[in-house]
């Protein structure tokens, strides 16, 4: 079974995940050190860790499997998860794996050398609608592709086992 993992504390994109979840009955935690409102369901389960660096971080990468869903626009988190084989996807629908995550730790380490050297760097663009009509598209491909290749690898193990049980 599939989980979705949400790094909480900044993301804009909750109420979105929450829908997505409920629509395909995936069971979903919510990571952050503090307190943060939730939908009342049995599938959508909040996770206060202590306050700290990484602490939320570290959670969910200790947490996370093969083919769980991951929302977070924290690049070394994203490849921790990735590493596991967690599909990973930033609040603007930016999936990022295997084939994605090498550049995108390449520019945030790039950009953040610039930033210590003093050279001035633009922020980010605002929050659109359609950043989040973006998100919820990547979302909920991302969810079918999980389930397709959960079941698939399923399928594949469970083949393998029974190969070895013929006479």
């Amino acid at each position: 079974m599939i989980r979705i993992f949400i790094d909480a504390d900044a993301c804009p994109v909750k109420d979105e995940t929450y829908r997505v979840a409920q629509r395909y009955g995936i069971q979903t935690f919510v990571v952050s050190n503090q307190m943060i409102a939730i939908p009342s369901s049995p599938l959508i389960e909040r996770v206060v860790v202590e306050q700290g660096m990484d602490v939320a971080d570290n959670w969910i990468a200790d947490h996370v499997a093969a083919h769980d869903i991951v929302i977070s626009g924290d690049i070394p988190l994203a490849a921790r998860c990735v590493a596991k084989g967690a599909c990973v996807l930033n609040q603007r629908g930016r999936i990022l794996d295997e084939d994605a995550i090498g550049m995108a730790l390449a520019m945030r380490n790039l950009m953040e050398d610039l930033r210590n050297a003093g050279t001035i760097t633009q922020g980010g663009r605002s929050f659109s609608k359609g950043d989040r009509s973006n998100f919820l598209s990547a979302l909920d491909t991302a969810v079918v592709r999980a389930r397709k290749t959960k079941t698939t690898a399923t399928m594949s193990q469970r083949l393998r086992a029974g190969a070895g049980n013929t006479p």
